[in-house]
């Protein structure tokens, strides 16, 4: 077996994705949530609060940890301003603290932590950043928990023989139940909705604003690939598809997933126009057999980012060089257009969203 692989935040939308290619190549598989699985996913599951230092180290203490994966991420409800909010960072920086300290014990097992950044690291929240965006910039001048967890790692790496690699993906599409930055669950909850009251599918969002996103299995990959490869030892990486899309291009993939014609775009608010839309949703439920789910526990806060990410006409662009990372070693890539049309499918074959 090649190792004891801890998932901070193992029911997340990459925690998940890790949780599944780790066990495909053979490792033990230790998954840390709030909640409990939904389902038998092949790991052991420890239910564990990361806010508190103790629960951790009651939970988490003499496990023999090779490699944590820390995927955990703390949200406050109100997206774009939590982004910014000093509670915010510091409880994000106190709860990788507690589950490394917990982790990081005398036995000397653990050689490995994988920590998730993103594009806020480069401002793109807060209007244009510089393009590409590279791993060797100067730190943006923001604030950002980004900062306080990186510098708690170096710092606690001083004496230590484990590495680390952060991975700074963008805009990660796949799926966990109510994620806060789902943009799969939103597209295909409001496409499904909009089919539903005989409407045809609308583009929401404004501008054509250039960027990526990250396909989970191939972050889940990076993220396997980090965790071995001497190349990635205490190192930043972007990792993307490796193509570019507008959010306007991505909506006749959604279309033909759904079998929808598609209709003049419209700009509008999507937390507005979805937030009495339970009802039909549960119709949709009912009528096509689907998993039992409200629309809240399905999509989240992720109408917020689906917002955030399809009108931002103040941008240009939001592009990540990803030639460090290649040069390192990890060339893998994926069509975007594919990818989207995959995951949409796969939903519909679990019955998540209709067929």
């Amino acid at each position: 077996m090649p190792g004891r692989v801890v998932i901070a935040g193992a029911l997340g939308l990459v925690g998940r994705a890790a949780l599944d290619r780790y066990l495909a190549d053979g490792w033990e598989v230790v998954g840390l949530s709030r909640r409990r699985p939904p389902e038998d996913l092949g790991a052991r599951f420890i239910s564990v609060d990361l806010t508190d230092a103790a629960a951790c180290r009651e939970a988490l203490s003499g496990l023999g940890a090779t490699h944590l994966v820390y995927s955990a991420l703390y949200e406050k409800p109100e997206l774009r301003a939590g982004w910014l909010d000093t509670e915010q960072m510091e409880t994000n920086r106190a709860m990788l603290s507690h589950c490394v300290e917990a982790l990081d014990g005398e036995d000397g097992a653990l050689r490995h932590i994988t920590l998730l950044q993103g594009t806020k690291a480069y401002g793109v929240h807060l209007g244009q950043m510089p393009i590409p965006g590279k791993e060797n910039a100067p730190r943006h001048i923001h604030p950002n928990f980004y900062w306080l967890q990186e510098d708690y790692l170096r710092e606690r790496q001083r004496g230590r023989s484990w590495h680390w690699t952060v991975l700074r993906p963008q805009a990660v599409i796949g799926f966990a139940m109510g994620s806060a930055m789902n943009l799969l669950a939103a597209m295909g909850a409001y496409a499904a909705i909009s089919r539903a009251m005989g409407l045809p599918l609308v583009f929401p969002g404004r501008g054509d604003r250039v960027t990526e996103v990250t396909d989970a299995r191939l972050l889940a990959s990076a993220i396997a690939w980090a965790g071995s490869a001497p190349a990635a030892q205490d190192q930043i990486f972007n990792v993307t598809n490796g193509d570019v899309l507008t959010w306007r291009s991505m909506f006749p993939v959604l279309a033909r997933a759904f079998g929808m014609e598609q209709g003049a775009d419209h700009p509008m608010s999507l937390p507005a126009i979805m937030a009495d839309k339970e009802a039909a949703w549960q119709r949709i439920v009912q009528q096509h057999g689907l998993r039992p789910s409200s629309l809240r526990a399905l999509v989240g806060d992720s109408w917020q980012f689906a917002d955030f990410a399809f009108s931002r006409d103040d941008q240009a662009a939001s592009l990540l060089s990803t030639i460090k990372i290649r040069q390192a070693g990890f060339g893998e890539c994926i069509d975007s257009a594919a990818m989207l049309d995959w995951w949409l499918r796969e939903l519909q074959r679990q019955r998540v969203l209709p067929p």
